[in-house]
């Protein structure tokens, strides 16, 4: 494992990779409750789902590891799942088959795109104040994925967003988890985040927000997934070209963000923000795009949850092959890992947030044609609920801002392609 992983030289362990594995397997597994919810709306087989989801879960962050040797895990994205079923199926009237087809395609294409280095291209072409902002701007867009989930922070019609109630079941939860998480890391715990969400479960118990079934068996055979349930009908129109250009989009961008910032926090670029080995992780997040298409589900693509892993140590690909080997265990022991409520998981997400914050020291908020793009990027992950859209944003500002400066010789030609393609993109979709 020293050999292959590159322990010692990352300053890792096989003890704080074994934790940080589990503790991102823990921070993600809700998706294996959620998405079989989600497209089962869409008119998708639930348990069938499950099992995709698990699968594809496993297949794409095993690939991760071994191939890219980062502890970024991979599971079907929330968002993406979210615009599968309400706009191109409930919306839009197209069958799951040919969502299915769309998702499978922008695998494909992915895959191509990965190994012609495009898709590295992209990455090499954000400015280095703008990844630290992508950093940051994670840290706040999974604090209120933290928030929201346990139901602390609730859409509020009269002020868009606003508290909820803290005196119920969830919210009180996730204070409690929060305050024990927070107390175990001050005190330097090895293991804080993780040994959070297992007490947080546990006290969930009693106070009714963590439901164990009368009869409960953590075992359970998995059900057969939907394979290869394509349709290749309408390809050709305009709109199916919409579908398939925005899940394109979205996956690349989300998945460029989220690898940037997860190696930010882990402190594995060099000293100009590159990755290592950057285009065998993206093309993880295409193979694994690909198969959970052939599988029955929607996008794959890189967890920003992998950051609660980070936090804990976790720097290598083995804390990946523990969080890939969970995925497929979670096939037999789905009643086991799904007892553990978003109540438990959220104070996780939140102190991850506080650790991802640190990055905004190194952002060089004097120059504005630097900080007003970084400014941007960091505020509207959280505002707009997508890290994609931070990027645009970001990068769109900077682009205009350097410009306007006369500064043209720090925008790169493919900032220009991209704010093109940023462009247009307002006017197609």
């Amino acid at each position: 494992m020293e050999k292959f992983f590159r322990l010692q030289e990352r300053g890792a362990t096989v003890q704080r990779e074994l934790v940080a594995g589990i503790t991102t397997f823990l921070t993600m597994a809700y998706i294996l409750a959620v998405n079989p919810g989600m497209l089962s709306a869409a008119g998708m087989s639930a348990p069938g789902v499950f099992t995709a989801t698990a699968l594809a879960s496993a297949i794409a962050t095993l690939f991760m590891a071994f191939a890219a040797n980062l502890p970024v895990a991979l599971a079907p994205g929330m968002g993406l799942n979210a615009f599968f079923t309400f706009t191109v199926v409930l919306g839009m009237g197209y069958t799951w088959q040919l969502a299915l087809t769309a998702v499978f395609l922008e695998g494909l294409l992915f895959i191509f795109l990965a190994l012609v280095n495009v898709r590295e291209l992209i990455i090499k072409a954000i400015p280095a104040n703008l990844k630290r902002a992508v950093a940051v701007g994670i840290g706040l867009f999974i604090t209120l994925i933290g928030f929201a989930n346990a139901g602390v922070v609730v859409n509020s019609g009269g002020t868009i967003i606003g508290l909820g109630d803290i005196s119920a079941g969830g919210p009180l939860l996730a204070i409690i988890g929060l305050v024990i998480t927070i107390a175990l890391y001050a005190n330097r715990v090895p293991g804080s985040i993780l040994i959070g969400i297992l007490a947080t479960t546990v006290i969930g118990i009693p106070m009714g927000v963590t439901e164990v079934p009368r009869q409960f068996s953590p075992f359970s055979m998995p059900a057969a997934p939907l394979f290869a349930q394509f349709e290749f009908s309408s390809l050709l129109t305009f709109k199916f070209f919409t579908v398939f250009f925005t899940f394109l989009f979205v996956d690349i961008f989300d998945t460029v963000g989220t690898l940037v910032g997860i190696a930010a926090q882990a402190g594995l670029t060099d000293k100009n923000g590159e990755i290592p080995r950057v285009k065998q992780a993206l093309l993880a997040d295409a193979v694994g795009t690909a198969a959970g298409a052939i599988l029955g589900t929607s996008t794959v693509t890189s967890y920003v949850e992998s950051t609660a892993g980070v936090a804990v140590g976790g720097r290598t690909g083995l804390s990946s092959v523990v969080t890939g080997i969970l995925f497929a265990l979670a096939l037999f022991l789905s009643p086991l890992f799904l007892l553990i409520p978003s109540a438990a998981t959220a104070p996780a997400l939140i102190v991850v947030g506080y650790f991802m914050m640190l990055s905004v020291t190194h952002i060089n908020f004097k120059d504005p044609t630097e900080g007003i793009p970084a400014f941007l990027t960091i505020v509207m992950m959280p505002f707009a609920y997508s890290i994609a859209e931070g990027i645009v944003y970001g990068l769109l500002s900077y682009v205009v801002l350097k410009a306007l400066t006369m500064k043209f010789k720090d925008i790169s030609i493919i900032s220009w392609v991209l704010f093109v393609i940023f462009v247009l993109r307002f006017f197609l979709i």
